[in-house]
């Protein structure tokens, strides 16, 4: 019997199959990894010079409180404030009046089209250029919540959307308001569809603060600028920043992860029976 509506369970045959295919991709990731050590070294780039910065004390602490706090702060705020951007737009774009529908729309889809980076150099030239009201890490931040708060929207909408129609119907049918109905009955059960796709956006918000080093925004590309001009280690500089991206980015995801268990109580956050039509097996017979 087929294990999924979608493709059947793979025979002996085919598990061999997969299992030899895994072996040969980790051999080619390791000789991959193999040859990109060989070459750094090849060109001098282990040399302990290179990499003596990174095991100074003054230069870890300044890596860490110039670089990482910095950018862990336009990513927490830019992280809050577009979840608020997009849940406010995502349920006006559900709106039954035009008048707030479609100014929601176009505010949406505008700021979903254009790339974060220029977002960023019209705050900073607009906000931050002479005596303009806010700095460049508040320019990242604005940037980061229209962009991504546009996103979130789409997916507040998606989620809401989701919810099968007799929740809402039924809602509406014991007198609750509409105001009701969205924060009591519609949303808490479209959390469990829109999680994953809000923690993507988390990791998302956090690597695009690297693009605050085009309006001189402090942050881990920022700290490595002076390291690399000091010592000329390019490459050890991008791979420590790099490293510590990829650290701080798997601590996230990590952390959402639990805190989405905490929230939806299941393992399978895109399995939402509670929320779906009766299953054809525990239908009641009548």
């Amino acid at each position: 019997m087929s294990a999924s509506v979608l493709f059947d369970a793979p025979g002996p045959k085919t598990v061999a199959r997969h299992r030899i295919y895994s072996v040969i991709s980790v051999a080619a990731l390791i000789a991959l990894v193999a040859y990109a050590v060989w070459a750094l070294y090849d060109a001098g780039q282990l040399e302990y010079e290179l990499w003596e910065p990174f095991l100074t004390p003054e230069y870890i602490e300044f890596i860490l409180v110039d670089g990482l706090i910095e950018t862990l702060k336009m990513a927490f705020f830019s992280i809050i404030f577009a979840v608020v951007f997009g849940l406010v737009f995502g349920v006006a774009k559900l709106s039954d009046h035009a008048w707030v529908r479609w100014p929601a729309w176009l505010v949406v889809e505008f700021f979903r089209a254009v790339p974060v980076l220029l977002l960023m150099v019209f705050a900073f030239f607009l906000l931050a250029i002479g005596n303009g009201p806010l700095t460049s890490f508040w320019c990242v931040v604005i940037a980061l919540t229209l962009y991504n708060g546009s996103v979130l929207a789409e997916v507040f909408r998606a989620g809401i959307n989701a919810v099968p129609r007799g929740q809402a119907e039924a809602a509406y049918a014991i007198g609750m308001r509409k105001s009701q109905v969205m924060t009591s009955v519609l949303l808490p059960q479209a959390v469990k569809i829109m999680l994953p796709a809000i923690i993507s956006q988390m990791v998302v918000a956090l690597k695009d603060t690297s693009l605050g080093y085009y309006i001189l925004a402090p942050g881990l590309t920022a700290v490595g600028k002076p390291i690399y001009l000091e010592f000329s280690n390019q490459v050890p500089t991008a791979i420590v920043i790099t490293g510590i991206y990829v650290a701080v980015n798997l601590v996230l995801t990590w952390i959402a992860t639990i805190v989405q268990k905490r929230l939806v109580g299941e393992k399978k956050v895109l399995d939402v029976p509670m929320v779906g039509p009766a299953q054809a097996g525990n239908a009641p017979v009548v």
